[in-house]
């Protein structure tokens, strides 16, 4: 029982798994830094205190505070907004640039007698009528 939990730990994709947890917590604290110490600042200078904690209504006594529902929701958006332009579209352009597309296999190919541009099935040369090897 031992062995086999031993194996299971020792896999390469639970460990992988496990670098990828701990790289994404990280990465997610990094992001909410920026949002929080950048972001927000910004759209707080531009369009006001963007705080809506306070807003609620009450229904039989019961509060109902919307206002922290729109505070996570747009934060949420931001939060994605700087992940998107930050650092998905700049992976996306650099991958792009990387990328070598393998080329095509050729459907035509050079007769050998007059050297002219033929299909690969032909058996023989339109242009001259020599019989062709198979390609």
């Amino acid at each position: 029982m031992l062995s086999g939990f031993k194996q299971f730990i020792l896999r390469g994709n639970v460990i992988d798994l496990a670098v990828a947890v701990v790289i994404g917590a990280a990465f997610g604290a990094l992001v909410t830094a920026l949002v929080e110490s950048f972001i927000t600042p910004l759209i707080a200078a531009i369009g006001g205190q963007p705080d809506f904690s306070e807003l609620a209504f009450t229904i039989n006594d019961s509060r109902f505070a919307y206002g922290a529902f729109i505070n996570a929701l747009l934060s949420f958006l931001i939060v994605a907004a700087v992940v998107y332009f930050f650092v998905v579209a700049p992976m996306n352009a650099l991958l792009t640039r990387l990328r070598t597309e393998p080329t095509p296999d050729p459907l035509t190919r050079k007769c050998p007698f007059c050297l002219s541009e033929i299909q690969n099935g032909a058996t023989r040369c339109p242009f001259c009528t020599s019989e062709l090897p198979a390609a």
